[in-house]
């Protein structure tokens, strides 16, 4: 396998919502290698959180990249939207909108990394015809819309799938996993393949304190 170092992306959804900038100072200062941002809008996915305001306003508190997973839907009249607020890779959806080459091409023309995520039934074929023009893949271990769910193991063998095709492809593409993230699961994520983790629950817990140590577990 040829993958980069682990990175790890604690997600803001599991964060103090009432000190969300300081929260983003702390990971970050405790060794987070980008900040997760999941964007979703009670249509797409069940519940709701935040929008390009709050991308904006978390932008001066970390030079890390804002990795901001959008689940919402229609996905394309947004995209300008969360790139002029400051994120750095814009994660989407195939089931998003109609047409996810086209929107791939403009989060590329917004000068932005390109991420496409797959939810657990959805197939790694999704990614047959797309992958060259992707700079990250998000796979769901859990179905997107919760923080604190458990890992589903069958995406694992998605994972693989997708290492394969990522390898065999030459292009250095991060393979995201996200759901259910914890020291155990971490480490199956790992070995499947991936070398960028999500993790909410698991980085948050017990507060600032902890999250140096709770971020380095994860490493492995």
């Amino acid at each position: 396998m040829t993958q980069q170092p682990v990175r790890i992306s604690p997600s803001i959804l599991s964060a103090d919502f009432a000190r969300l900038g300081e929260e983003v100072r702390a990971v970050d200062q405790a060794g987070a290698d980008w900040i997760h941002v999941d964007v979703m809008d009670g249509h797409f996915v069940p519940n709701i959180t935040i929008g390009p305001a709050v991308v904006k306003a978390l932008r001066p508190h970390t030079s890390k990249l804002l990795d901001v997973h959008l689940m919402i839907a229609p996905i394309d009249p947004f995209l300008d939207a969360f790139a002029e607020a400051g994120a750095d890779i814009i994660t989407v959806h195939p089931e998003a909108g109609p047409h996810i080459h086209r929107t791939l091409q403009r989060i590329g023309q917004l000068g932005k990394k390109a991420g496409v995520s797959l939810n657990p039934a959805t197939p790694a074929k999704m990614l047959d015809y797309i992958l060259e023009d992707v700079d990250l893949v998000l796979v769901m271990s859990v179905n997107p819309g919760f923080g604190g769910q458990k890992f589903i193991s069958s995406q694992l063998r998605k994972i693989e799938a997708i290492r394969k095709a990522i390898d065999k492809l030459g292009k250095p593409i991060d393979l995201e996993v996200d759901g259910g993230i914890d020291v155990e699961t971490a480490k199956l994520a790992i070995s499947a393949g991936a070398d960028a983790l999500v993790a909410g629950t698991a980085t948050f817990r017990g507060g600032p304190a902890q999250y140096a140590a709770n971020i380095a577990a994860l490493r492995g």
